[in-house]
């Protein structure tokens, strides 16, 4: 079983209120191998909401405290950020799924590349706020391109 970005499995949640489904996860959804979460709504965001970007750092400078995540109007949303992370640990734990596909670019999801904190859609290397709590706990998350690859090495329960 895997985990995936509720947005990637076609639930609408993404801050847009878009979802972003792949034909790929649609077989497996279908296939029942797939668990979602929504780091974002897990942390009190609803859908839609205002685009948000991590300035001055990463997702691993946001958990440390030498980094914010804004919304497009200026507003830290860090807090939710970090609470929406936090639970997501916490799902992860319980489920042990085998692999973990979040949604790149993401300020919470983002497993190589994030937006660069200035709303003018310019990524930057990195990683988002729950990807990188993940990671510091032993996971791995993957992104939705490298997905095909990993399922190519690892075969599904």
């Amino acid at each position: 079983m895997i985990l995936v970005s509720a947005c990637l499995a076609g639930e609408p949640v993404r801050y847009d209120g878009k979802s972003c489904l792949t034909p790929l996860l649609a077989t497996l959804i279908a296939q029942g191998k797939v668990k979602t979460v929504c780091p974002e709504l897990l942390g009190g965001f609803s859908t839609p909401r205002l685009a948000a970007e991590i300035q001055y750092g990463t997702g691993a400078d946001v958990l440390n405290g030498d980094a914010k995540v804004v919304d497009s109007s200026g507003q830290d949303v860090t807090a939710m950020y970090l609470d929406g992370a936090k639970k997501t640990l916490h799902y992860v734990q319980k489920l042990r799924p085998q692999c973990i596909v979040l949604k790149e670019n993401s300020p919470s999801c983002g497993s190589a590349f994030i937006y660069d904190g200035h709303f003018q859609q310019k990524k930057r290397h990195g990683f988002g706020v729950t990807t990188t709590l993940l990671q510091q706990h032993g996971f791995q998350v993957i992104s939705e391109h490298e997905l095909p690859t990993w399922l190519d090495q690892h075969p599904l329960d």
